[in-house]
């Protein structure tokens, strides 16, 4: 049988009415440091490209996502640097990469200190992706990413 995957299902991955629920929510009490990245996604300010603030996927919400490149960037407050939290997340993404997607991580610190950075490394990053069609995978921690063998 063909099944055809529709764009709703491609854009949310099936996600519950509720996660998007919270995800409103999430919308509305936004944080200074998601402000601030959001600032320069916006409006395709980055290489072109439509960013989505607090998106659903599945059963997680991203920080931002952009669908056309398949990343997702989030921001870490300081309880991410937690054993646990890190657990947490080091498994949301790999659950996130099973649909091809990639993440990559800053914390609210670089953010706030060093959005110049922040910027050319998403840049960097959403270049790359438009020339490698394989996904890239995330090395934890300040925005790096690699595929597995070379940091990009």
């Amino acid at each position: 049988m063909n099944k055809t995957i529709s764009y709703y299902d491609s854009l949310f991955k099936g996600a519950a009415t509720s996660t998007f629920e919270k995800a409103k929510i999430l919308r509305q009490e936004k944080t200074e440091t998601e402000e601030i990245l959001w600032r320069f996604l916006r409006n395709k300010k980055i290489d072109n490209c439509k960013f989505r603030r607090q998106h659903v996927l599945s059963c997680y919400i991203a920080d931002f996502y952009c669908h056309e490149r398949k990343l997702v960037i989030e921001i870490d407050g300081g309880y991410h640097n937690e054993k646990e939290q890190k657990e947490l997340d080091e498994a949301r993404t790999n659950a996130i990469n099973e649909y091809c997607i990639d993440v990559i991580r800053f914390t609210n610190k670089e953010v706030k200190n060093n959005i110049k950075l922040v910027i050319e490394k998403i840049t960097r990053i959403l270049k790359e992706k438009t020339k490698n069609s394989t996904p890239l995978h995330v090395e934890r921690g300040r925005g790096e990413v690699h595929t597995g063998k070379n940091k990009v």
